[in-house]
């Protein structure tokens, strides 16, 4: 399989009519087939590998560099899918804008057509919540801000579930792709994704990270704590120049770059998110991130003050891998995984193979895949 860089620019427009109904009726047979064969799980399995993703995309005809790659094949997903949820077993919420708002709705009323009990139903509410929150304050760069406009959550009739969100930044003309799958998370705040996907490395401030473990329990306390404190403390980082902050008391903490030290936070505001957030006093960073009114702005200051008041340092390193391919013979990006690739291929192909469409369809999506290798 050939390997490279393939970027992701920011696209906009509809995708033609005929395109998108093509688009339903090959993902529709696609993932039929393979449900047949491996079954529902292995779907997301499947839809959670950012390069297996990216491969039916382009197998059922969209391009493979466009940002709309993954709104429109999710799109074509949902739809093409639309009647056979039961009988298949896998069930598609949310979408692009609007309709991604409505993905809590949207399992509520599914867990209720399938029986299932209230508790059941929140957990998967909860998942489609947090990970956009953790995706949307989590990870996230000062400089050109990535805004979440699409979220998907596809899950089976046992609970399973799979997360694709995309966000944009306008700024640099940009998407990022975020993919999660429940059977792999053990902590929704640490190290959750199954696959970051960019092509645009940025410098963000990245709580999901293992390094950062420090600076979130130290930003959970903050707010535990008398938020006077807090505020007094942030009052005092954006009233100095960077060049003076060794003026403030950082009992003896190595004191460490932060990339948001330059930004002029709105006390007022913020002093009524963090009143309400100490009121609810969070027993931990992901309950402390769930709360209504918890956004990025509000994590990054308490970031911001756990690292230079309390040398709580956070990771900057960028969770997505930067390029579409697999790998490269020299190493780089990252080491080529034959295994990977081999199953990446043969999975598509099976399911293009075994799918209840014309030859000729069948021929020009093989032909695409090939086109990948």
């Amino acid at each position: 399989m050939r390997t490279g860089i393939a970027t992701v620019p920011l696209d906009y427009g509809r995708c033609p009519y005929w395109l998108f109904e093509r688009m339903k009726r090959l993902s529709r047979a696609i993932v039929l087939a393979i449900a047949e064969e491996f079954g529902a799980e292995e779907i997301l399995r499947r839809l959670s590998d950012p390069i297996w993703f990216q491969s039916l995309g382009c197998v059922i005809g969209f391009d493979w560099n466009s940002s709309g790659l993954t709104t429109t094949t999710l799109g074509a997903l949902k739809e093409g899918l639309r009647g056979l949820e039961n009988e298949l077993g896998i069930f598609v919420c949310g979408g692009k804008g609007k309709t991604s708002r409505k993905t809590p709705e949207q399992i509520q009323n599914w867990g209720e057509f399938l029986g299932w009990p209230m508790e059941k139903i929140d957990k998967l509410v909860y998942a489609s919540k947090i990970s956009a929150k953790v995706d949307s304050s989590c990870v996230q760069d000062f400089q050109n801000p990535f805004q979440i406009y699409h979220h998907n959550l596809i899950f089976t009739k046992d609970g399973q579930w799979t997360v694709i969100q995309q966000a944009m930044s306008v700024q640099i003309q940009k998407a990022r792709r975020y993919h999660w799958l429940s059977s792999r998370i053990r902590d929704f705040i640490e190290e959750p994704h199954s696959g970051v996907i960019a092509d645009a490395r940025i410098k963000p401030l990245n709580l999901t990270a293992k390094e950062s473990r420090g600076n979130k329990e130290i930003s959970t306390e903050i707010v535990k704590e008398e938020p006077k404190k807090f505020l007094k403390d942030l009052n005092l980082i954006q009233t100095k120049k960077t060049k003076n902050l060794t003026l403030i008391e950082l009992y003896d903490k190595e004191f460490y770059w932060h990339p948001v030290v330059e930004e002029k936070f709105d006390l007022k505001r913020l002093e009524k998110t963090i009143l309400f957030a100490h009121e609810a006093s969070p027993r931990n960073f992901e309950t402390l991130l769930s709360l209504k009114g918890i956004g990025p702005k509000t994590i990054r200051a308490l970031s911001l003050v756990s690292e230079l008041i309390y040398g709580a340092e956070p990771s900057y390193e960028d969770p997505a891998r930067y390029s579409f391919a697999h790998g490269g013979k020299d190493g780089t990006p990252f080491k080529c995984s034959k295994t990977l690739l081999d199953t990446t291929v043969e999975v598509m192909e099976k399911g293009i193979k075994r799918a209840k469409i014309e030859n000729k369809e069948k021929n020009s999506a093989i032909k695409r895949l090939k086109s990948l290798e």
